[in-house]
């Protein structure tokens, strides 16, 4: 089988990585319009449980990657100057390029064709393959020229955020929320190295309006960033690339493949930064079209077999994601309530974590938490 795989971001590299290494007689292009060594963002985090899921079906990549990645094992919420952590949720980080130049490499050894410097400006450029695999993003040409055919749907968040590093070393995953005079702002910072963490900030349309953010450069906008969380970087610099404020997109199909094409990772769904990382539900699509397309010779048939098999899956996972955004939508007055109050609010906002899974996921935490809801002494 030859196959052309669109993108060569995570999902798109491991894929091809994936099926090049279990089918080494099949042909596989990767055609990617950016230089190898291109990339945006900073780090990229995974979950302790996305990490297992990937070591179930590639326990070899994960023992690779492993000792590149940072790793902590709580949340800590900052809110007025004051800190709560949130015990037993584990996750590791890595740096986005570190992460594509790892599975390049991997992709390279496999024997895949990678094809750099390669925009891809018509589909019939791929005549002659026997599956197309969009991995091409949120701008997927693929899905674009067949929105009709692949069902797509395309909103945005109301909320305004940009991508930031810092030099600024976190000790875990962390929320840092500040109240200004003209409005609120929330930064979401981990470390991906040991020099380097990934800063987002984020706040909502009516603060972003009164900073004037719109009519500011981009040195001036990180200028304000910079000035409102100066506690939370002491001393340290935001840095930049391609750093622009954005508003969070929701792509979603409801078909996920159109003759020989198939959509993987943000250009088939998105979900919010808030709860889950796009690049490990990439990685995740590539095992589950691999395992579709293995199991089935017909290509139609194991197309719908991947969606079939996925689908409900990402659907719980993008619905959590949407709740959460929803509650970052209005974290400005979430902020009103009392700490504590305001932590359990946040660890609870996508309806997929109770009291008794809080228990025994956080114990901590909800003995903190119940004891001062009782009026009592966690002690």
């Amino acid at each position: 089988m030859r196959i052309a795989v669109i993108g060569g971001g995570p999902g798109g590299l491991y894929f091809a990585y994936l099926w090049k290494k279990r089918h080494p007689e099949d042909q596989v292009d990767l055609f990617e319009q950016n230089p190898a060594d291109a990339t945006w963002g900073f780090g990229v985090v995974f979950s302790d449980q996305a990490l297992e899921f990937l070591r179930a079906d590639d326990p070899e990549t994960v023992d690779a990657i492993a000792p590149h990645m940072e790793s902590w094992e709580n949340i800590t919420l900052n809110l007025h100057g004051d800190s709560v952590a949130i015990d037993g949720v584990g996750f590791s980080s890595i740096g986005r390029l570190e992460l594509l130049q790892f599975l390049q490499q991997r992709a390279l050894d496999a024997g895949v064709t990678p094809r750099f410097d390669t925009q891809i400006h018509a589909i019939d450029q791929l005549n002659g393959h026997d599956l197309i695999v969009a991995a091409d993003g949120l701008n997927s040409l693929v899905r674009r020229a067949y929105e009709g055919d692949f069902g797509t749907s395309l909103s945005y968040s109301s909320n305004k955020f940009v991508w930031y590093g810092t030099s600024k070393r976190f000790d875990t995953l962390s929320q840092t929320f500040v109240k200004t005079d003209r409005g609120a702002f929330n930064a979401h910072h981990y470390r991906y190295s040991p020099t380097m963490s990934t800063f987002l900030v984020e706040c909502d349309h009516a603060t972003w309006q009164a900073y004037g953010f719109a009519y500011k450069d981009a040195e001036q906008c990180k200028g304000v960033c910079e000035e409102v969380f100066a506690d939370t970087l002491g001393g340290h610099c935001l840095v930049s690339n391609k750093s622009v404020w954005r508003n969070f997109p929701w792509v979603w199909n409801e078909h996920w493949s159109f003759k020989n094409m198939v959509l993987l990772g943000d250009a088939l769904h998105s979900a919010h930064f808030s709860i889950g990382s796009g690049t490990r539900l990439a990685i995740e699509d590539a095992i589950a079209l691999v395992k579709a397309l293995e199991s089935d010779a017909h290509l139609s048939t194991a197309l719908h077999r991947y969606q079939a098999a996925r689908k409900p899956v990402v659907q719980k996972l993008v619905n959590a994601a949407r709740t959460s955004a929803f509650w970052y939508e209005h974290f400005a007055q979430h902020m009103q309530l009392g700490l504590m109050d305001f932590v359990y609010s946040y660890i609870t906002r996508s309806g997929r974590i109770d009291d008794p899974r809080l228990r025994a996921m956080s114990p901590a935490f909800m003995t903190r938490y119940e004891a001062e809801k009782n009026g009592g002494d966690a002690a």
